[in-house]
């Protein structure tokens, strides 16, 4: 099978690496592996894959600061691995920017599924259009959005969120709502996973919960997307 998605495993088990190598590779993942926080950076200005699959436990820097590092300057899903599988690192690595959190020891199938969800997620999939609302511009084709032409630079998950929201202007969207319309995100794992992606949204759209310009708390019912200057 031709490989056309490309992997860039950074994790500092040898044993799990030369797994995932060969069991990636036969559903046409090329996957490239590394063993250093420093490696991976490398890799990563070096030749850019399509996802990023990140240990928290590191020798040198953590996950979480290479996740940090690696937000600084893309956009690239990353799916986080950790052997202690704490709802705590489940919410920072959300907070860092993961679109993902898988807890070890987990099956290869899984983290297969995972990452097929988050690529569904891209360019290539459906709804591939643009909604302006105010001055908010989403765009499905680019799996992007921008206030007033300034980029907000979005993961993949807090994407799908904004763009299920926007959707969906003027209805309140239950937690359960939002689980089941955006596949391919852990949300089961634990129910604060929701509030803290809304949250990474309202401070990159610069909008005050208090006295909310796009996204409303409508308590003990959901969110509910008003649009800008609709409050």
């Amino acid at each position: 099978m031709s490989t056309d998605k490309r992997v860039l495993l950074i994790d500092d088990d040898e044993r799990l690496n030369s797994l995932l190598i060969t069991y990636l590779g036969r559903f046409g993942f090329a996957v490239r592996a590394v063993t250093h926080p420093e490696q991976g950076l490398r890799a990563l200005n070096n030749d850019p894959p399509d996802v990023v699959v990140l240990d928290v436990m590191l020798p040198d820097i953590d996950g979480f600061t290479l996740c940090r590092k690696i937000r600084e300057a893309s956009r690239i899903p990353i799916v986080m691995l950790t052997a202690r599988g704490d709802v705590t690192d489940r919410i920072v690595g959300l907070e860092l920017g993961a679109d993902d959190y898988l807890p070890k020891p987990f099956e290869p199938r899984e983290l297969l599924a995972r990452m097929q969800a988050i690529l569904r997620r891209g360019p290539s999939g459906e709804n591939q259009d643009r909604l302006r609302v105010g001055a908010l511009d989403v765009n499905w084709s680019t799996r992007s959005a921008q206030i007033g032409g300034t980029d907000l630079a979005l993961t993949s998950a807090e994407f799908e969120l904004l763009g299920l929201l926007v959707r969906n202007r003027g209805r309140v969207l239950s937690r359960d709502r939002i689980i089941n319309e955006t596949r391919g995100i852990d949300w089961e794992a634990f129910d604060r996973s929701i509030d803290v992606l809304i949250s990474r949204l309202r401070q990159k759209l610069g909008d005050d919960p208090k006295h909310p310009a796009f996204i409303r708390t409508v308590r003990g019912a959901g969110y509910l997307f008003i649009g800008s200057g609709d409050d």
